[in-house]
């Protein structure tokens, strides 16, 4: 006998699905209350009615929810959900021929034509038999009138509009055709809307002390008062004494030097210990508490997946590091930077499972003890399926759990963790610095592939990388680097108080920090106000108010004709925002912007947000000057 296929009857043929990730190897992601919009091209053979439906349901559900698809011209259909709470969910779609449609469809027809419809009524029996099965009452009207041969009864009540409405929410779905089901992860708010606000938790210490957890809980305020709602801590274990650096990256420590963080584990504990010159496991849980309940701050954690020489798991788990011939193990590199005090973990093991299960409680014991987000370090140097899995195990309880990657490598490789599993991402936003570098970057950003998956998170700097155009410590870059950074994207976030305090200096020929907190003390001040805190107040104020800002996909830049200025539009509902920002922070610059199409041929009233002036723009261009001591517009629109 002939391999016959299994739903050959079925006449409709998907095509052209999406969004769809890897052909649904991956999960699109979405936040909570943002609707998810599946396309899809039904087509078959012949002339009948062609119907679908979208089914969706929170995975591990047994019912599927359905929408029914609409037609969007050239064969194409959509229809969409909108996911009401965190945690992964399914969709399909569903097609089939509708027989009752279309058969209705000819009734019409012939009637409209004059032909005898007897028999044609007489062949929609069965299709008010199956109405009255779903317990649609009123369809024994239909099939009494047949019985008794009263036709023009039967035609009226087939003509009805109920009729066809009942027939498209009861269909049969005969033969339906079925696609794979495909995968959707749902994100809570914070994933796609947070202010992060970084520094080291010992340099929070006064008069030259080692600062303390307490220290940082008496730093709160201050964070809570720039605006910021998520507060980013390098890792708080226990340091490496062996090959521990010095200052400056020097590979000679004296006596009292602190060494780099992330250098973990000594006798002192390893990944799930606290360092105790920061304080106690009871003082940092009392710390992740208190920003939450009394500022609205979460704290993340920095989760660094990397040894020093004397973590204890060298000593009691030597199969998780590949040793050299000479019994020692290559320390981490990434070239040019070395790093002498880090052993990396061998994820090729044999004993990879422990391994795993190890690094998975690492992770739930800090989600025990109140982290919700958490601050990868290099990820990209991981195992991708490691991570896929780890990310997925906390997930099942936790969905809320927030996972940043922090990888500036290939861009396959950033976009290969973002599909595994990480809610956010480092961005090459700190490279973009001309108008034509950041145009094409949030283009890819919102409307390429991307988009369905990978979530921006916008540093203008980190403890790793002092970027060439800080380096010179103008006031106005940092102003601007900032308005981007917090305008164009959802998520983002500084290195401070390094950056309002535009502590500049680098190593010759290098983005790196001279004199680098990451091998040092240092001491702030914590009190001082300026431009930039004055800044950012400002704009993480204007971020919680205008709802455009707090997602990134909806942008659009506009026409501008002077290379120096940057502007772009932002919406979301009835918010809308218009940004204008120089990129030159040494002269004045003007220009005429060109609204966007929606917006043109009418009044409207523009309420700068960072200035407080307010405009009136009736024209499709407008003529704008900035200077470098205020070089941007933060508009608010109004019709």
């Amino acid at each position: 006998m002939p391999n016959f296929p299994k739903n050959g009857r079925s006449r409709v043929l998907l095509s052209e699905i999406s969004p769809l990730i890897d052909h649904g190897r991956y999960p699109v992601k979405r936040l909570v209350q943002e609707p998810l919009v599946v396309k899809a091209c039904l087509v078959a053979d012949g002339h009948d009615v062609i119907q679908g439906a979208l089914a969706y349901r929170l995975k591990g559900q047994k019912k599927w929810n359905y929408t029914p698809l609409k037609a969007i011209g050239n064969d194409r259909y959509q229809a969409q959900f909108t996911p009401k709470k965190a945690g992964a969910y399914e969709y399909k779609i569903e097609a089939w021929m509708d027989y009752a449609l279309t058969w209705h469809h000819g009734l019409v027809k012939k009637q409209e034509d004059g032909q005898n419809v007897e028999v044609q009524l007489q062949d929609g029996a069965p299709f008010f038999e199956y109405l009255l099965k779903q317990k649609v009452s009123w369809a024994q009207d239909f099939l009494k009138a047949l019985e008794k041969k009263n036709f023009d009864k039967a035609l009226a009540l087939a003509l009805k509009p109920e009729t066809t409405e009942a027939f498209k929410i009861h269909p049969a779905k005969t033969f339906k055709t079925e696609s794979a089901i495909f995968p959707l992860w749902c994100d809570g708010a914070k994933a796609g809307f947070s202010s992060w606000y970084e520094f080291f938790p010992r340099s929070a210490g006064r008069n030259g002390q080692h600062g303390t957890f307490k220290d940082v809980e008496a730093l709160l305020p201050r964070v809570a008062q720039l605006g910021f709602d998520v507060l980013y801590l390098p890792p708080v274990h226990p340091i490496g004494e062996v090959n521990r650096k010095g200052k400056n990256n020097s590979t000679t420590a004296a006596a009292d030097d602190v060494g780099s963080p992330w250098g973990i584990g000594s006798k002192k504990g390893g990944h799930k210990s606290i360092h105790p010159q920061l304080g106690s496991l009871a003082d940092y849980k009392k710390l992740i508490k208190t920003a939450r309940k009394d500022y609205c701050i979460e704290l993340a954690l920095d989760l660094a997946f990397q040894c020093a020489p004397d973590h204890p798991w060298v000593k009691k788990h030597p199969q998780w590091f590949k040793w050299r011939s000479d019994g020692t193990v290559q320390y981490a590199e990434n070239p040019p930077k070395k790093y002498q005090d880090i052993l990396p973990i061998y994820f090729e093991t044999d004993d990879w499972q422990n391994l795993w299960s190890e690094l998975l409680a690492v992770i739930q014991h800090w989600v025990d003890c109140g982290i919700q987000i958490f601050r990868v370090d290099n990820p990209h140097t991981k195992s991708i399926n490691f991570w896929e899995w780890a990310i997925a195990e906390i997930h099942k309880n936790h969905p809320e759990v927030i996972f940043l990657a922090e990888a500036f490598t290939k861009p396959a490789l950033m976009h290969q963790l973002a599909k595994a599993g990480f809610n956010q991402s480092y961005t090459y936003f700190t490279w973009r610095n001309f108008r034509h570098e950041l145009m094409e970057y949030m283009e890819e950003l919102t409307n390429g592939p991307g988009a369905e998956y990978f979530r921006p998170n916008f540093w203008p700097n980190t403890p790793d990388i002092n970027p060439y155009a800080l380096q010179s410590g103008n006031e106005s870059l940092y102003l601007i680097r900032l308005f981007l950074a917090a305008t164009l994207s959802s998520n983002y976030g500084v290195y401070g108080p390094v950056y309002e305090l535009r502590d500049h200096a680098a190593l010759p020929g290098k983005e790196e920090y001279a004199n680098s907190e990451k091998y040092e003390l240092r001491q702030w001040d914590w009190e001082a106000e300026n431009k930039i805190t004055w800044l950012m107040k400002i704009l993480n104020q204007a971020r919680k108010e205008n709802a455009a800002l707090q997602q990134t996909k909806n942008y659009q830049s506009l026409g501008l004709e002077n290379q120096a200025l940057f502007a772009y539009h932002k919406w979301q509902g009835d918010n809308q925002v218009l940004m204008v920002c120089s990129l030159d922070p040494y002269q004045e610059q003007e220009g005429w912007v060109q609204l966007p199409e929606n917006l043109r041929r009418q009044a409207l009233t523009l309420h700068d947000l960072v200035s407080g002036a307010t405009y009136h723009w009736q024209e499709e261009w407008n003529y704008v000057k900035l200077n470098p001591a205020l070089p941007f517009h933060l508009l608010k629109i109004e019709a």
